[in-house]
């Protein structure tokens, strides 16, 4: 009986110096938080912003304008370890738009990779607040090699694009 005193003793013991310590702990991390809590939104992007410039001077990222986004940096690993391909879109007016799809995207997936890139170039530059891609789709076509790429659900590669291929954005032609 002595023995199962002196155990239930020391398990409350031990209980209390947990409950000390916890207690201490929660003291000290209370004043870290209050400090990020401090933090004005703008000075919490600004120090973000400033943590994502040093990353994009990476030789693998340097590539990526000072304003990337998340999918911007996932698309550019995929590009390092072989899991996506660049495809460059040529259009008429000679501009090149170097676009980012995964190995087995398919026609769909470039038009949107298409759509999101000029998205976000508009939003860098400040240019026209919206595109009606549905007329877009409608009045313009991909070709690569002569042939037009019409089938959304059909795979790039089953048209023979590789990596750093070109593919043309043309006018379609009206039909007579």
């Amino acid at each position: 009986m002595d023995e199962e005193l002196k155990v239930e003793t020391q398990t409350k013991n031990v209980d209390v110096v947990k409950e000390g310590s916890i207690e201490e702990n929660i003291k000290q991390e209370e004043p870290e938080e209050e400090d990020e809590e401090a933090l004005p939104h703008s000075e919490f992007l600004d120090i973000f912003e400033e943590g994502l410039a040093m990353i994009v001077q990476d030789p693998l990222l340097c590539d990526l304008p000072i304003q990337v986004t998340l999918e911007e940096v996932n698309s550019q690993v995929a590009l390092e370890y072989g899991q996506a391909m660049t495809v460059r879109v040529c259009k008429a007016d000679g501009e090149v738009m170097p676009i980012v799809v995964v190995q087995s995207a398919t026609v769909l997936d470039l038009k949107k990779a298409i759509q999101r890139y000029m998205e976000l170039k508009q939003q860098r530059e400040g240019g026209v607040k919206h595109i009606s891609w549905t007329y877009v789709w409608r009045t313009f076509c991909l070709a690569f090699n002569g042939e037009r790429l019409e089938d959304d659900k059909r795979k790039l590669k089953d048209y023979g694009i590789r990596n750093r291929d070109d593919v043309t954005f043309m006018k379609k032609l009206g039909k007579k």
